[in-house]
């Protein structure tokens, strides 16, 4: 393949450089256990530290908040499986139907194997995807052990509003835990200013190697450890810590602070400008999520009559990665169940494609994108049924209502 355009940034993002540059030493000459009693050692361990001081400069946290894991989906599990077993005589979670797999799965789960023992409210969202807070409000009860919302969708974008949702959750007791995997590194996060318990995070979001996440836990938190084994992590994360991985988090973090105002303008950009130009070249297109809050390099399009698939298989031939929806769910036949849970149509949702930029992308690469995807959408729509049934005003009896005319 000549060219890669690489618009799938919310899967996984490339390495940075620099990131790699700093990992190097750690796989070589510095292989020293950081738990280690030896100078050899201990060195190791002191870069650690300076990772976590780095990671928690980025969130506005204390750095013995901070719990070395390794992904996301760790980080999630941690957080509700410790908040059940903190509180066993609270069996009410609250979360949303538009959550990534790695908490919709595992509250389901806990739903069924529990015997129901434990109740579940996912949250509806509205047609934009965004929240309705007094149904969220409503929703919180003296059993709720834990809330867990994530701070930006995966698919769309959309941004919840964590602050005030956290606060809620604290007038009650309750504890609020956000996967913040899509939104750290994006926008503006300060936990010394927002009241919640857990957040999760991801290093192969943010420019940083996969293999490793953390998880915060605010000073005072009642905590029961997921992964149980040695003393690591002040006995909060048994494991050996993966060290040139953490190192890389760190300096992705110190990397991502200080882009935080490239992400917000030069990103977001692109990001319209390659937006608007699909929605006004391609007739019968639909933007999924809110207009405005949501993250600066996200967008989701549905095109009607025709399949997500079949359009990134397209886009490949060209050298252009994009996705269909959560990489943690590709290979469903299925509309994503965010794209149901907003009430996107079915003629529209099987054609949602999601191109989510980075700090890498150029203005060519979208310019790219928008010579080459307009004509494939009306190409697939030429073999489609669907779409020469809506022309000649035949499907299921209804007249024509595209713009074509």
């Amino acid at each position: 393949m000549d060219r890669v355009i690489y618009m799938d940034n919310n899967a996984t993002t490339r390495v940075a450089p620099e990131v790699l540059e700093v990992m190097l030493p750690y796989f070589s000459e510095l292989y020293g256990n950081p738990s280690s009693m030896h100078r050899f050692g201990g060195q190791v361990g002191r870069v650690v530290n300076e990772a976590r001081q780095k990671i928690a400069n980025l969130l506005g946290a204390q750095p013995d908040e901070l719990i070395f894991t390794s992904c996301g989906t760790e980080s999630d599990s941690t957080a509700i499986l410790s908040a059940l077993q903190s509180f066993p005589e609270k069996r009410h979670i609250v979360t949303t139907r538009v959550e990534h797999p790695a908490v919709k799965n595992l509250c389901e789960k806990l739903d069924k194997l529990s015997g129901h023992k434990h109740r579940v409210t996912q949250l509806p969202v509205n047609s934009d995807g965004t929240i309705d807070m007094q149904l969220y409000e409503d929703s919180l009860e003296d059993d709720t052990a834990i809330v867990s919302v994530m701070w930006a969708n995966n698919e769309t974008g959309v941004i919840f509003p964590i602050a005030e949702m956290a606060r809620l959750a604290k007038q009650r007791g309750i504890l609020f835990h956000t996967d913040a995997v899509q939104a750290v590194g994006k926008i503006p996060i300060d936990l010394s200013q927002v009241p919640i318990d857990f957040l999760s995070l991801s290093g192969h979001k943010l420019h940083a190697p996969k293999g490793i996440g953390v998880l915060y836990v605010r000073k005072g938190t009642p905590f029961v450890p997921f992964m149980i084994g040695g003393h690591q992590e002040h006995g909060r994360r048994g494991g050996t810590e993966n060290v040139a991985a953490i190192v890389g988090l760190g300096k992705a973090c110190e990397l991502a602070q200080a882009r935080m105002d490239i992400e917000n303008t030069k990103v977001k950009t692109l990001r319209d400008k390659l937006e608007n130009g699909l929605l006004n070249s391609v007739p019968r297109s639909i933007l999924n999520g809110h207009k405005t809050m949501r993250l600066p390099n996200t967008t989701n399009i549905s095109f009607e009559f025709v399949e997500g698939e079949a359009i990134l298989l397209h886009l490949d031939a060209y050298g252009i990665c994009a996705s269909s929806g959560s990489a943690c769910t590709s290979g469903s036949l299925e509309p994503s169940h965010v794209m149901r849970a907003m009430g996107v149509p079915f003629t529209a949702a099987h054609g949602s494609i999601r191109l989510s930029l980075s700090v890498y992308n150029t203005e060519d690469d979208v310019d790219f994108v928008l010579e080459k995807l307009p004509p494939i959408i009306a190409q697939l729509r030429k073999m489609s049924p669907f779409w020469e049934g809506e022309h000649k005003g035949s499907v299921g009896g209804a007249s024509c209502k595209c713009s074509c005319s």
